[in-house]
């Protein structure tokens, strides 16, 4: 027996067997069941969602010998005969090949006569929107008053290209993407009912790679088969699709986190010598980087089967949110850009400069073999470093001296500390709009409103707490306290000084005189909005 390959094997035969189609099954099943029947229907969607298939499902329904039914049963002569291709009321036509006007009178020709074995006869036109616009309007008639024994179903994969007056006499379905998750769960069905060993991570990938297409799934699952020789693993199947080590990338935005270029550039250079696609490298890094945004906001999102997904949650905490997006719009961009660099290796490699470059970082760190650039000494780190240098020998008392220094240096302005603090993103965001209640030392409260308190995650938390023990040269304790705040905030302070900023050039602008003979000259008026200090 000559093999059939999955995709034809395990073609769907009735409504039940069809997967990720819920929507249109049920409003089929609902006209079938009541007896409202029209006489065209449009299928539309990608490839491989399943428009022919529920084309032909939808044609047993109208011709199974048990009655017009949801529920053809699929082994009287009717079933068989769609199912085997040689039901001769069933016309498929192949519209990218068959677009001409004569096409389509010799289907309006056929379509006088009645059925020759089923209830009705059912034409199915695939690709329809291939059409000649002379074919669409001598099929027009046929579509608006059809014999009572013809059933039109369209298929097509771009409706946008149906003139409207053939849209307007059809009852159209929208199949839509298989969502990954289904092709997972069906691919592991099929498998176990071949008797074949798959890995799930391996079906995973395949579910990825058919992008919403489940015969490309089915395709790509034979051809996995084929390259393994036996269990579909992981490994063969990255190697066939030539899919990234999900290791490479953990790596290097485990390195990134650290702003270790050399680390990045090494795992970089693994890649390189084994030849790996640098296009999937970003497509795939730009996937992982979504994942650990999910990961920050939204963590029940990513699925609890998901293999990586503890080690997601982890690496996640060690970005701030603005990072992730800006690495996620560095990625994309790269591999849009890759074509254009002198080789791969060199576009792929100076997009992870590139996350390194405009990454906002702390003003104390810096990037792993890039020199630091020396920053202001603080007046607090000056007093420090004084008390130290005044009780040298680095004993427990020069260390109180320099801590008692340092905090007295602080004389109460909260905003103007926030703004020197050595932190960045959501945490910097958590120090300006916060307000000081009470500090003594060795604790600080700060006062935040109702409206910012998604700010006080535990990790920003923890981050500001520790720019404040680098800036006071000990350890400290933070509270953060949220309800109703005075508003002596830095961010309230820096935004009445742009609100008086911008008050100021406003009035000089309509203090200058050039500006007023124009107002009476040409009877004109200033849009105060588009007046900007400089």
């Amino acid at each position: 027996m000559s093999y059939q390959v999955l995709a034809r094997k395990w073609r769907p035969r009735n409504f039940a067997s069809l997967v990720g189609q819920e929507h249109v099954v049920r409003a089929l099943t609902h006209a079938l069941e009541q007896q409202r029947l029209h006489h065209a229907y449009l299928f539309t969607g990608t490839r491989g969602v399943g428009k022919t298939t529920l084309a032909r499902i939808l044609a047993k329904a109208l011709n199974c010998e048990t009655g017009i039914t949801a529920t053809p049963c699929g082994v009287c002569s009717a079933c068989t005969e769609i199912d085997s291709g040689r039901f001769v009321d069933l016309i498929e036509i192949d519209a990218a090949t068959n677009t001409g006007i004569d096409n389509m009178r010799e289907l309006q020709d056929n379509a006088v006569y009645a059925p020759t074995r089923g209830r009705f006869k059912v034409f199915v036109i695939d690709e329809v929107h291939m059409l000649s616009k002379a074919a669409f309007n001598s099929m027009l008639k046929t579509f608006e008053e059809p014999p009572e024994h013809i059933k039109f179903i369209l298929a097509t994969t771009d409706p946008q290209k149906i003139p409207v007056t053939v849209l307007s006499r059809c009852l159209q379905f929208n199949l839509k993407q298989m969502p990954r998750e289904a092709i997972y769960a069906h691919l592991g069905h099929i498998l176990e009912q071949e008797k074949t060993a798959a890995e799930p991570a391996a079906l995973r990938l395949i579910a990825q790679a058919a992008q919403g297409s489940m015969r490309d799934a089915l395709s790509l699952l034979d051809q996995a088969i084929a390259y393994a020789g036996g269990k579909v693993s992981e490994e063969a199947v990255r190697a066939m699709l030539g899919a990234i080590d999900q290791g490479y990338l953990f790596r290097l935005l485990d390195a990134l986190a650290l702003q270790d270029i050399k680390a990045m550039l090494a795992v970089a250079g693994e890649m390189e010598s084994r030849s790996l696609s640098f296009d999937s490298a970003l497509q795939d890094l730009a996937t992982l980087l979504h994942q650990l945004a999910l990961a920050q906001g939204a963590p029940e999102a990513l699925g609890q089967d998901l293999p990586e997904r503890e080690r997601i949650l982890a690496l996640a905490q060690q970005f701030d949110a603005e990072e992730l997006q800006l690495y996620y719009q560095i990625a994309l961009h790269g591999r849009r850009d890759l074509p254009l660099a002198p080789d791969e290796y060199a576009g792929f490699s100076m997009s992870l400069m590139r996350m390194l470059a405009f990454r906002p970082v702390d003003a104390g760190s810096a990037v792993a073999a890039l020199p630091a650039k020396k920053k202001p000494e603080t007046t607090e780190a000056r007093a420090t470093r004084a008390a130290v240098t005044a009780a040298p020998g680095g004993n427990a008392r020069s260390t109180a001296a320099a801590v008692t220094a340092s905090a007295a240096t602080f004389d109460g302005d909260w905003p103007k500390l926030a703004n020197l603090l050595k932190v960045s993103g959501v945490a910097r965001q958590l120090a300006q709009q916060s307000e000081l209640r009470g500090f003594d030392g060795e604790s600080m409260e700060l006062g935040l409103a109702f409206s910012a308190k998604h700010l006080a995650e535990r990790t920003y938390q923890d981050k500001l707490r520790a720019a404040l023990q680098e800036h006071f040269g000990r350890p400290l304790a933070l509270k953060i306290a949220i309800g109703e705040i005075s508003g002596n905030t830095a961010a309230i302070q820096a935004q009445s000084e742009r609100q008086a900023r911008q008050g100021k050039a406003l009035e000089a602008i309509q203090g200058d005189a050039f500006v007023r003979d124009l107002m009476d000259t040409l009877d004109a008026t200033i849009v105060s909005d588009s007046v900007k200090p400089t």
